[in-house]
């Protein structure tokens, strides 16, 4: 079934909303943007028919299915988006139909697309009056992309649900979900140097300038998903490779990102040469500042489930010693596992195999390539909410397009994960 005019009206307004998580604003904890966002979500769902909530000016929900259930199927995304950062051919917060028929803007992957199409399944099974034998409800956080504070607050306030997905990954199923670690690595000291670039931790820097004596330097990048760096070009080595030996020991940190960082895979600079199967260590520095405050250089670490945090935080330390530098644990979240064989996975990857040549790009030989559950490197939800797992919405051979310039989704892969999700959410209240 196509997008209808109602839906195609709310995606776009929804996407119109700048929904960057900022500082407190009164009562409101990630600032007025996100929570507009929240809030433009939750009034529509009401004129829907659909019961709504809102904890803490934190987190929402959509909720439908008959009130008497105490059984709960969950559905998790995100309202909140990453800053649009450069490289863009549209207006990123104006939802735009491309001539080959993608649509772009920021969040149309991460994760507004999802949760609009999540919303749309709801909508159109209440219009076509599902029996429905539990209750399902969209549950809404608003700054998954910096701490998933929101999230965890649900988990403490809200109602659980037997068993909830977060469409804010790939398919087919996520099982395990790589350690993220974020380390800083610093000085108290003023700098002689004047550095600036990245804006958050999980993404890959897209330019970053320096000062110094007058000369200014600067240097760009292509930005990507901190768990998948290869795919962008990090800014800040751009620029530590552009400045010279007079430049470099005027900082400990920038003579640091040049020696250890820049010319090393994170395998050696983390020191962990652990793999498994949620893969290899990735290591993305993205935050870099210079001034008379200090200077320092964060960096975005996605472990292995087996490996240990505590051996790359001292192998960090050792490291950065030798520079005069110290190191601080930032931001930490546990991996995540689950087992393959739950009767909710299966029944998933069942479904996904069902719409899977539906996907553009599709091949026939990826019926066999792409059928398992997988790990990946990104952090979901499912890390903050019992009971949860990552499922979808893009398809495992496609470019992944979170936190990249022209964000974009293909309008039919669009109308797919609608049907998906329905079939998926319906799957899971006959098993709950």
């Amino acid at each position: 079934m196509s997008l209808d005019s109602f839906e195609m009206k709310f995606l776009s307004d929804l996407i119109a909303i700048r929904s960057v998580g900022g500082d407190p604003e009164g009562n409101l904890p990630y600032g007025r943007a996100p929570y507009s966002a929240l809030e433009f979500f939750l009034d529509t769902a009401k004129e829907c028919g659909m019961r709504t909530g809102i904890i803490d000016n934190r987190v929402g929900y959509a909720e439908i299915g008959p009130e008497t259930s105490d059984k709960l199927v969950g559905i998790v995304c995100h309202l909140d988006v990453v800053p649009e950062g450069t490289g863009w051919n549209t207006n990123p917060f104006t939802l735009t139909l491309t001539e080959d028929g993608y649509l772009c803007g920021r969040g149309i992957t991460d994760d507004k697309g999802p949760a609009a199409a999540s919303f749309f399944a709801m909508r159109r099974l209440l219009a076509s009056g599902t029996e429905l034998k539990t209750r399902i409800r969209l549950i809404l956080g608003t700054d998954e992309e910096r701490t998933c504070s929101c999230v965890e607050c649900y988990a403490d306030k809200g109602e659980i649900p037997a068993f909830a997905i977060t469409p804010d990954a790939e398919f087919p199923v996520i099982y395990a979900e790589k350690g993220i670690l974020n380390v800083k690595v610093y000085s108290d000291s003023p700098s002689q140097i004047t550095a600036f670039a990245g804006h958050a931790t999980n993404m890959v820097p897209a330019s970053a300038e320096a000062e110094t004596g007058g000369k200014r330097f600067e240097a760009s990048g292509v930005p990507a998903h901190a768990s998948r760096p290869e795919l962008g070009v990090n800014a800040i080595f751009e620029l530590v490779k552009s400045l010279g030996k007079d430049e470099l020991g005027l900082s400990p940190v920038l003579s640091y990102i040049r020696n250890e960082l820049a010319e090393r895979p994170a395998s050696e600079y983390t020191g962990c040469s652990v793999t498994d199967d949620s893969g290899e260590i990735t290591g993305n520095p993205s935050v870099l500042r210079a001034g008379a405050d200090g200077e320092s250089i964060t960096i975005d670490i996605r472990y292995p489930v087996t490996a240990s945090k505590d051996d790359i935080l001292a192998h960090f330390a050792e490291e950065a010693a030798a520079y005069g530098l110290k190191v601080s644990e930032t931001n930490h979240m546990a991996p995540l596992y689950k087992e393959k064989a739950t009767p909710e996975i299966k029944m998933l990857t069942a479904v996904w195999d069902k719409y899977m040549d539906r996907y553009d790009g599709f091949k026939d030989e990826f019926k066999g390539m792409y059928k398992e559950p997988l790990a990946i490197g990104g952090g979901t939800y499912a890390r903050h909410m019992p009971n949860t797992i990552a499922f979808g919405m893009q398809a495992p051979w496609q470019q992944d397009q979170c936190h990249q310039a022209n964000e974009r989704r293909k309008l039919a892969d669009f109308e797919t994960d609608i049907d998906i999700l329905t079939e998926a959410i319906t799957g899971l209240t006959e098993l709950v």
